[in-house]
């Protein structure tokens, strides 16, 4: 593939299959544009109805030229796609960009248009980019390949862009923000050559700073984990837009932990493993990606802000709370009230303007200030670039660009109202002007997230159990017998996990004995095989103490659901967290953590990370849950033990690793976390699509 692509994206040679004379056409504007954008290498327009086209020499056809070239443009209907490509891989051509969508009407028996173009093109090792693309450009080598009209300035710059949307990739391209590319790619479906691939090579590339994706579903993960890994330790981010729900999502809605992972929560796990930041629009693209672009890296500590305005100094205040605002030191606050107007709040977002005068000095001297204080990671000048004060306000923001070395840049609150020529200006000297307040705060923690995400320590191995136990198991899931929730509650207790004492009864005289076996209050369950959500199903009696109480909570239950119960000892009072585990097809396994009880799915406050975790990374998914100040004690309730929440979390983790291929999901909830340990009360199996149940 490495050989594959350097012949698609160096191309020395490139035929136009379908070239035409016909103004706005797919084939006239990839020859006219190929031919105009200064590429030195070989250009062979291909059609039999014309001679001679932009001053070149037309064949008939593939078979016609004179030599065999790197790269076959096939710019022609999809009626043509298989002959024509057929024809490039016995020719040696060493790869093709093909711009329809390959649709064809299914036919009985026979495979799709698409599948049959893969097949050509990987049995000829070539690189194919498409179907469905808009091609790409390689500005450092002249090369533009592109049916549809690009910008006369693409490149050369520091960003790698790769997408799978054609629109977006036109639009990004059409900036007028002066981000500027090393490579551009329009993918469309990748039948052969993947965004793992592209991102391989552009990660490569001397002069990619950053990454930008616009990406429906990676087709290759662990290609793809592997470039990620080496972005990273290459200190390059990538920024992705993921767009598209995942259909595979309505497979596991029998667990909870199915439904919580949602369309996309694969993907927000995978991102957040690999330190992948995902923004949510366009613009918060464009933002983040120039900012990375810029080069400066956050430094310890949070956000400082200088504005002119009280109004917008609140506006900020208001829409930065993923954002960490930097406290100014004593001193630092001592030099702010030296050089501001009496009366104004020395703060951080910071309002440095008074009455005017000598203002130009007072942003400065506050700039600065700021930018030298021990406790700020990063800087933004967060005014509006108008007409009427952009001159001032760009000489200010040069200036201060250019004696700090921390992440600075401008921040305009409204820009539709902003100087154009001003923020050019900016940019040519290196300042990047964020485009909006909810997009240039994100692109802010974008950038906070990446310096973090760089000090996280190595994942620590994870904890292994007997194999022994790991094949009992593996066998259990792959036979035809149900597991049911005392197996369920087995299951968890041969990987470390604290379960409630359980016993199976198939009667009430069984169930009877069970109970006071265990101790006075119980919890009857139905056992009853297909039954998974329990409380739902009226299936559940809690706090039954005596034995005219349990009689009466078993005859109630199997009469609706059935004589197998499950007797259980009352865990004690604590906060309920539910764990969950939901293997993805394409990412492996994933662990759920989230608020439990019977309204898990409603609340939907959960945190998901690809398995295996450790206890750091453990902590850090408990961490994040909105539920979690219940755990540190919430209005006098005493704080539960974190401690073995985290070990129950990586424990799961480490079972969802060891049962991949077997386990297609998995619910516990809730776990009951108490001030000294945790307990396990109801768990459900759902066993691996693959295995047949």
């Amino acid at each position: 593939m490495a050989h594959s692509l350097t012949r698609l994206l160096e191309a020395r040679s490139v035929a136009v299959v379908g070239a035409s004379e016909r103004t706005g056409s797919v084939g006239e504007t990839t020859l006219r544009q190929l031919v105009e954008c200064g590429f030195k290498g070989e250009v062979f327009p291909v059609n039999p109805r014309h001679r001679s086209l932009k001053g070149l020499c037309c064949y008939p056809s593939l078979e016609d030229l004179p030599v065999p070239v790197d790269l076959a443009v096939i710019a022609l209907p999809d009626a043509l796609l298989e002959e024509q490509l057929s024809m490039a891989a016995r020719l040696g051509v060493g790869s093709a960009v093909i711009f329809a969508s390959a649709f064809d009407e299914p036919v009985e028996g026979e495979r799709p248009l698409t599948e049959r173009l893969a097949d050509i093109a990987r049995q000829a090792g070539m690189a194919l980019c498409g179907a469905n693309c808009m091609g790409f450009v390689h500005p450092a080598v002249s090369l533009e390949i592109c049916g549809f009209s690009l910008p006369a300035e693409v490149g050369p710059g520091p960003v790698c862009f790769l997408s799978h949307s054609g629109s977006s990739f036109s639009a990004l391209l059409h900036n007028d923000r002066g981000l500027r590319f090393n490579l551009a790619i329009s993918s469309g479906q990748e039948l052969v050559t993947t965004a793992a691939d592209y991102l391989s090579y552009g990660v490569s590339m001397e002069g990619t700073a950053v990454v930008g994706l616009i990406v429906e579903q990676l087709r290759d993960v662990p290609r793809f984990s592997e470039v990620a890994r080496e972005a990273s330790e290459r200190d390059i981010p990538i920024v992705a837009l993921k767009v598209g729900a995942d259909p595979r999502a309505a497979e596991l809605v029998s667990a909870h932990s199915g439904a919580l992972a949602g369309d996309d929560g694969a993907y927000e796990a995978f991102f957040d493993a690999y330190g992948i930041h995902r923004v949510r629009d366009l613009c918060e693209l464009a933002d983040t990606l120039e900012l990375f672009a810029a080069g400066r890296r956050a430094a310890p500590g949070g956000l400082a802000a200088v504005t002119d305005s009280g109004g917008e100094r609140a506006l900020l205040i208001d829409l930065a709370s993923e954002v960490e605002l930097a406290t100014p030191s004593a001193a630092t606050k001592a030099e702010l009230a030296s050089v501001l107007d009496p009366g104004l709040p020395v703060v951080n977002p910071l309002d440095a303007w008074g009455t005017g005068a000598g203002s130009d000095n007072v942003f400065k001297r506050s700039l600065r200030a700021l930018h030298d204080d021990p406790g700020t990671g990063a800087l933004v000048f967060a005014v509006d670039l108008t007409a009427a004060s952009s001159k001032s306000y760009a000489s200010i923001a040069t200036a201060t660009s250019e004696v700090t070395d921390k992440p600075f840049a401008v921040l305009s609150h409204y820009p539709d109202g902003m100087d154009r020529v001003a923020a050019v200006g900016l940019r040519s000297a290196g300042v990047p002007v964020l485009e909006g307040t909810l997009s240039g705060l994100a692109a802010l923690r974008h950038l906070f997230d990446h310096r973090d995400v760089r000090a996280r320590p190595e994942l620590e191995a994870p904890p292994r159990v007997a194999a022994n136990v790991r094949c009992k198991w593996q066998e259990r899931l792959s036979a035809d017998e149900p597991l049911g929730e005392a197996d369920a509650l087995l299951l968890l207790a041969d990987w470390g996990i604290p379960v409630a004492r359980t016993v199976s009864a198939a009667s009430e005289e069984e169930a009877l004995v069970a109970a006071r076996a265990l101790g006075w209050p119980v919890a009857v369950k139905t056992a009853a095989p297909g039954v998974g959500h329990k409380t739902e199903q009226g299936g559940v009696v809690l706090g039954v103490s005596g034995d005219q109480a349990l009689r009466r909570a078993y005859r109630e239950i199997s009469a609706r659901l059935g004589p197998v119960v499950s007797v259980q000892q009352m865990a004690g009072r604590g906060v309920e967290i539910a764990l969950g585990v939901v293997e993805d097809a394409d990412f492996g396994p994933l662990v759920v953590v989230a608020a439990g009880g019977t309204l898990v799915e409603l609340l939907a406050d959960r945190q998901i990370a690809l398995a295996p975790l450790d206890h750091w990374r453990a902590r850090r998914l408990v961490e994040q849950l909105r539920c979690y100040p219940l755990l540190r004690g919430f209005r006098g309730s005493d704080p539960v033990d974190e401690d073995a929440l985290v070990d129950a979390v990586v424990a799961l983790s480490a079972l969802a690793r060891d049962l991949e291929g077997s386990l297609g999901a998995l619910d516990v909830n809730p776990l009951v976390v108490g001030p000294r340990g945790c307990v396990a009360v109801d768990a459900l199996v759902v066993k691996a699509a693959r295995s047949g149940r």
